[in-house]
């Protein structure tokens, strides 16, 4: 199998020849440019240059394109900050109020910016090996996260804890929903063969599962249905400990769930065996600090318990620091080949 065939087969939860490999490395990718990091993240050209030469080092399966966590935000108006030394920070909200969601517009993913210069990447990429890599397109961050850059986490979070405001906390989420969503359909026209959404404060270790099943579940499964009855597929990412909501975040319906290494594997695979797949799981810390023996140990162990019955992609379990080192990854990839076959 190549890639394309081996990524297909997991997300379709039949058996590929052996477990596909994720890298979520624009982060050190972006720092092996030799250039400050906020060059890279502007510019989209230098975007897949650098994406492009990390996939011809480490030949790994799934190329996750994205260049932070504040691209749909900025696209919206947030003030954002570029730093040299780490992806770009939301740092001012949009708007001071919920009831100002009504001055918001979806912006054209074509011409916002960074939006176009993600969209500009996605079309290199695909262009130069989009038949040998699955380009995964991010279309940034989901509806709960996008809507806290959007007004303010605090903000947001006490009028969720109020309960006062609840139509204008979920025309706001819907709001999100839809800049998400139309961002999502430019990059797989650009040439991506699947997107995902990141929801960080979506999970339980920031958001209690009630609020989760009463606020974000709705609008992200509506997201993840659009998507799906025009054959797109999302992978939806939230952080943390995901068991107390793990049947919620099933069925939202995106076809892959990313999950951290602070979630119980087990219980996890046990969850959605035969009815999702799942990426990740591996600690971020661990292969920035650890030693490639103890990366490919942690490969090992999440392999045992990830990969029966396939719907399984090894990966980090949320972006990489800019200074993981390279052996360290390249453990990761080589210990797919070595215990991932099926």
């Amino acid at each position: 199998m190549n890639s394309i065939e081996r990524i297909q087969a997991a997300i379709d939860l039949s058996q590929p020849d052996r477990v596909p490999v994720d890298l979520h490395n624009f982060q050190p990718a972006a720092k092996a440019m030799a250039v400050p990091l906020a060059e890279v993240f502007k510019d989209g050209d230098l975007l897949a240059e650098s994406m492009l030469l990390a996939w011809r080092e480490f030949g790994h399966d799934m190329i996750l394109l994205e260049n932070g966590t504040a691209c749909n935000a900025q696209a919206c108006g947030v003030e954002v900050v570029y730093r040299d030394d780490a992806a770009p920070a939301a740092h001012k909200p949009a708007i001071d109020r919920l009831e100002d969601v009504e001055k918001l517009e979806v912006p054209d993913p074509y011409t916002a910016f960074p939006m176009c210069e993600v969209i500009k990447a996605t079309r290199i990429l695909s262009k130069e090996i989009g038949d040998k890599a699955w380009i995964v397109a991010r279309a940034d961050q989901g509806p709960m996260d996008l809507a806290a850059q959007l007004i303010g986490i605090q903000e947001l979070m006490l009028a969720i804890a109020l309960g006062e405001k609840t139509e204008l906390v979920h025309q706001l989420l819907d709001f999100s929903r839809q800049v998400a969503t139309r961002y999502a359909y430019a990059l797989i026209e650009a040439g991506g063969r699947s997107t995902s959404i990141g929801e960080p404060i979506a999970g339980p270790d920031l958001l209690s599962p009630a609020h989760y099943r009463a606020y974000p579940f709705m609008h992200e499964k509506r997201m993840a249905e659009e998507l799906k009855a025009d054959g797109i597929i999302l992978a939806n990412h939230i952080c943390g400990n995901t068991i107390p909501i793990i049947d919620e975040f099933i069925a939202t319906a995106a076809q892959i769930l990313e999950i951290d290494h602070k979630t119980d594997k087990q219980l996890a695979k046990d969850a959605g065996r035969h009815k999702t797949c799942f990426l990740g799981t591996l600690d971020t810390s661990l292969i920035l600090e650890g030693t490639p023996q103890e990366v490919e140990e942690a490969c090992r162990e999440v392999i045992e318990i990830m990969a029966p019955d396939s719907g399984f992609i090894l990966g980090p379990g949320c972006a990489l620091d800019p200074e993981v080192p390279a052996d360290n990854i390249h453990a990761l990839v080589e210990s797919a080949k070595k215990y991932g076959v099926y």
